[in-house]
């Protein structure tokens, strides 16, 4: 059995920590080196604006962003809303195509979290993902009904972050 016939697992990176899409970028790198391809579908991020965009390119792997060029705070506007459906749609035929080693949801719980996409859809995608597809799914607010789903479930937990302290994000370590 060659090494890409073991994959297919489902990772998720969830909590109120940092380090989220830093892990599923760390694992990109791996996938990379190993030879694999990679895609990673950015719910909630504007494209060229954060500073995995250009170089992770550069390193081989295709990276889609959907986010708008604004926060969401609270409550999501429609083109919030639209934006995030989009990007569940083409999420779904990535990951179900079998042409990806490791596909990475960027920001997919928060989409979840702010309640701009279904639950059930989210499932769908996951049960009907390409037998070894290695999928990721990144964000604050994972419902834990998803939990059941994955083999991997890591909880960043925050005990200190310079935020409370007023330090905003910083490009290059936050963006």
């Amino acid at each position: 059995m060659s090494w890409k016939e073991k994959l297919g697992l489902v990772h998720i990176y969830t909590g109120n920590g940092k380090g989220k899409t830093t892990s599923a970028l760390g694992l990109t790198v791996r996938m990379l080196g190993s030879g694999g391809k990679v895609i990673i579908l950015q719910f909630m991020k504007a494209p060229d604006v954060y500073g995995e965009q250009k170089k992770i390119r550069e390193c081989g792997a295709v990276i889609e962003s959907f986010g708008l060029p604004k926060f969401v705070h609270g409550k999501p506007e429609p083109d919030d809303i639209e934006a995030a459906k989009k990007a569940l749609q083409r999420a779904k035929e990535v990951a179900s195509s079998g042409e990806w080693d490791l596909v990475i949801l960027d920001e997919l719980c928060v989409a979840l979290g702010f309640k701009m996409l279904n639950v059930e859809e989210v499932k769908g995608l996951i049960e009907s993902k390409a037998p070894h597809t290695e999928l990721v799914l990144t964000g604050r607010y994972c419902p834990e009904e998803l939990f059941e789903l994955a083999d991997y479930v890591t909880d960043m937990r925050e005990v200190k972050h310079p935020y409370q302290r007023g330090i905003l994000a910083r490009r290059g370590v936050e963006y």
